[in-house]
């Protein structure tokens, strides 16, 4: 199959690609493919931008299917760009990563809207699709690594609440079986680690797992809004906030099988450890044999969701990562 990954460079999207490349017609798509190849990206690096369709339809001709991963809550015409790119080159499945919260009604943030608005121009794009609402990153607690480093210290928003986090190669392996295998139409997987865990529990695992003294500290609500203002600006620092108001009122807790639905492996463990075996391309469906590597895409092409900072929810100045 030729499938196309926005977001190559990123948690899942890298992931995905390197799952897919071994048997299938890759395009990975970055901004930067100079950086991309000099990273490692799997796949074909074709360069293109979600906010210019003429490097996107460029990108879809001919493909199959497109996992559509996008980071900037500020810039709604990301997703109605690569679905309309997508469409016209004839892309026939989408495979979308969401979040988690979209499915809470009590959500009703920036980040969580956007989200929600994203799925619904899946819906309507008239490809088939398939939705992945993944829980916060457990890759996220690396975003604590410089004040382990420096002081033996992690800082957050209301650390004795709990989130059931998920490691970002469970969401990557669901994604690669939604985009190639079949009898994915319409589905929605909800995906979680095998527990919830609070910032002062991944604390005292991180202690353990690197034999050193790790405390936890506090942070108040003004001291964590301030830092997301900082990094990302005031809506998404609000945004933010909220999501981590109704961590502390328990909303992101629970814990589904999702990640076994999606994959059909058991989730990765919860909390800090040694990182998950990469599945072999070989346990992944061919989804019937794969088109010639012929026309535009057929070399690799040059040209045209972490989060950091405190509390439970960590992003960067572009990703807006599940929670």
């Amino acid at each position: 199959m030729r499938v196309v990954i926005t977001g190559a460079t990123g948690t899942v999207g890298g992931k995905v690609a390197r799952l897919l490349a071994p048997n299938h017609d890759v395009r990975s798509l970055t901004r930067d493919p100079a950086r991309a190849a000099r990273d490692g990206v799997a796949g074909h690096i074709v360069g293109a931008d979600l906010g210019d369709r003429a490097t996107l339809r460029h990108a879809m001709e001919g493909a199959d299917a497109l996992l559509l991963v996008t980071f900037d809550p500020l810039s709604p015409t990301h997703d109605a760009n690569a679905l309309a790119a997508a469409r016209a080159g004839g892309v026939r499945h989408v495979v979308k990563l969401s979040a988690a919260a979209v499915s809470d009604p009590l959500a009703q943030d920036r980040i969580t809207c956007w989200q929600r608005e994203t799925e619904e121009q899946v819906r309507a794009s008239g490809m088939t699709w398939t939705l992945l609402r993944p829980r916060a990153f457990m890759s996220n607690a690396l975003g604590w690594a410089g004040g382990v480093r420096k002081e033996g210290v992690v800082r957050a928003l209301y650390g004795s609440s709990r989130n059931s986090c998920v490691d970002p190669q469970d969401v990557a392996r669901a994604a690669a079986r939604s985009l190639v295998g079949r009898g994915q139409a319409g589905r929605i997987h909800a995906l979680t680690g095998q527990q919830a865990l609070s910032a002062r529990e991944q604390t005292e695992q991180l202690g353990r797992a690197l034999q050193l003294s790790v405390r936890y500290e506090e942070l108040t609500s003004d001291q964590a809004l301030l830092a997301w203002r900082n990094r990302l600006g005031e809506p998404l620092a609000r945004a933010l906030l909220a999501g981590a108001e109704r961590q502390a009122a328990g909303a992101k807790e629970q814990v589904t099988d999702g990640v076994r639905e999606a994959t059909g492996r058991p989730r990765a463990p919860s909390g800090p450890g040694p990182p998950a075996t990469r599945t072999p391309s070989a346990e992944l469906p061919h989804a019937g044999p794969t088109r010639p590597q012929s026309g535009p895409h057929a070399r690799p092409h040059t040209g045209p969701h972490r989060k950091g900072g405190p509390g439970p929810h960590v992003c960067s100045k572009r990703a807006a990562v599940p929670s």
